[in-house]
C-alpha cells in the first residue's frame, strides 16, 4: 500500500471480531515498532502482548469500557525510563516520544495487514503496572487493542486544515 492511502485508512477501531491473531501476525506488527527510530537509537520500549483471558480482564479493569473489554488482544506498550535518552542541557526524557513513534509504526503496519487498533492512553497505569508486575522504571504508556475489525467502513477523519497548523519562520 502506498503511504498516503495507508495513513488515510488508519483509524481508531472500537469493534473487533472475537478472534485471536497468530503469533506470526503479532510479531509482524511488533517488528514495525522495533524498527521505529528513537532518540540516539536507545529503543526505550517494551511490548507486552496480552491474550490470556484472565490477564486481559486485569488490563480491562484499568480502562473499563465495554468496547475495550471485547478486544481479543491488547499490546501494552511500555517506556523504559532507564534506557531512554535524556537531553543534556535540560534532562528532557524522550521515552514518551520514542514510544509514540513505535506505536505509530505498529498501528500503520496493522492497518496495512487489514487489522484494527486504537490508541488508549486514558487508563489507570497503576493497575496495569500491578497486573503485569512491571518494575518501577517501566511505564505502561499505551494500551493498544488489536484485532480484525468488526465494523463496516473507515469513518471520515476530522482534522484541522494545514493552514491552522503550519507556521513558517516562527510563530
Amino acid at each position: 500500500m502506498d503511504f498516503k492511502p495507508l495513513i488515510k485508512a488508519r483509524h481508531s477501531v472500537r469493534s473487533f471480531k472475537n478472534e485471536l491473531l497468530s503469533d506470526e501476525i503479532i510479531n509482524e506488527v511488533l517488528e514495525a515498532g522495533r524498527l521505529a527510530p528513537t532518540a540516539v537509537n536507545k529503543q526505550p520500549f517494551v511490548f507486552v502482548v496480552i491474550n490470556n483471558p484472565e490477564k486481559l480482564n486485569e488490563i480491562h479493569e484499568a480502562y473499563p469500557r465495554e468496547w475495550f473489554k471485547k478486544a481479543p488482544q491488547v499490546i501494552v506498550i511500555c517506556g523504559d525510563h532507564e534506557a531512554a535518552w535524556k537531553r543534556g542541557n535540560d534532562g528532557k526524557d524522550y521515552t514518551d516520544i520514542d514510544v509514540a513513534i513505535a506505536t505509530d509504526h505498529i498501528t500503520l503496519r496493522a492497518t496495512e495487514l487489514g487489522l484494527g487498533t486504537c490508541w488508549v492512553c486514558n487508563f489507570e497505569a497503576a493497575k496495569v503496572t500491578k497486573a503485569l508486575s512491571l518494575p518501577e522504571h517501566i511505564e505502561p504508556t499505551v494500551l493498544l487493542p488489536i484485532g480484525r475489525p468488526d465494523e463496516a467502513e473507515n469513518p471520515p477523519k476530522k482534522r484541522k486544515s494545514l493552514s491552522e497548523l503550519v507556521r513558517f519562520n516562527g510563530y
